[in-house]
């Protein structure tokens, strides 16, 4: 069996133990068992279960038809504030009707934070890789067409701050009686976008042209495409 194919069944076998157990509950030997692997070999793909999970949340990532179309667009302005919005509507749908999955993903982001972080570097590797190179060329793009103005020196710092604005909103509001309720104000999601474009360097006349526009329903979070 070729390697990637025994990675390939290693992923399918987590996915089903995760899925049964959480990622508390579920051990590297009954992940190994499922494979019907040793832990030794299981180890030599995934050295860890942190590492595994990490793979795992990467590849739902990358399967997710509004993020694969996104990625396809070509670098602009207008793509920079799609996947803004897309960011900003994905964390605040999760927060406002949040299922075990991903409110059990959130808890383990956060304990890792507090702990050694090594899911958390995983998965920010991850996210890294796949969305950082749309977001730094549409920003360069929107920085030459004059439609923003350059902030700091790291490009990719400014996606990191804007996602952890939103991760971070979405950790107050992940309680059944939310931490902070923002006012319960109805255009939340608005003003969260206008804060994260400003704050990466967008101009008001800009941030006010394409957020009045329609979102492209193939660019939508699931969520807000199935309410739509």
């Amino acid at each position: 069996m070729t390697s990637d194919l025994r990675r390939a069944l290693i992923l399918a076998a987590a996915k089903r133990c995760f899925a049964r157990t959480g990622f508390a509950g579920t051990t590297t030997k009954s992940i190994a068992a499922a494979a019907s692997i040793s832990e030794g070999l299981l180890f030599k793909h995934f050295p860890t279960k942190s590492a595994l999970y990490a793979e795992i949340l990467a590849e739902e990532c990358e399967a997710d038809p509004a993020l694969c179309k996104l990625l396809g667009l070509t670098p602009s302005t207008a793509t920079l504030v799609i996947l803004i919005r897309g960011m900003v509507a994905h964390f605040l749908q999760a927060s406002g009707a949040p299922d075990e999955e991903e409110a059990q993903r959130l808890r383990l982001m956060v304990t890792s934070h507090l702990d050694d972080g090594e899911f958390s570097r995983l998965l920010y590797d991850k996210i890294g890789e796949l969305i950082g190179p749309i977001f730094t060329a549409s920003l360069r793009k929107a920085v030459e067409a004059g439609d923003a103005t350059p902030v700091g020196r790291e490009p990719l710092n400014l996606f990191w701050f804007a996602h952890h604005t939103v991760l971070l909103l979405m950790l107050s509001r992940l309680p059944e009686v939310p931490c902070l309720a923002y006012g319960d104000a109805p255009d939340l999601e608005r003003q969260v976008c206008e804060f994260v474009l400003r704050g990466i360097g967008l101009n008001e006349t800009v941030i006010a042209t394409h957020l009045d526009r329609e979102l492209p329903p193939d660019l939508m979070p699931v969520q807000a495409a199935e309410s739509a």
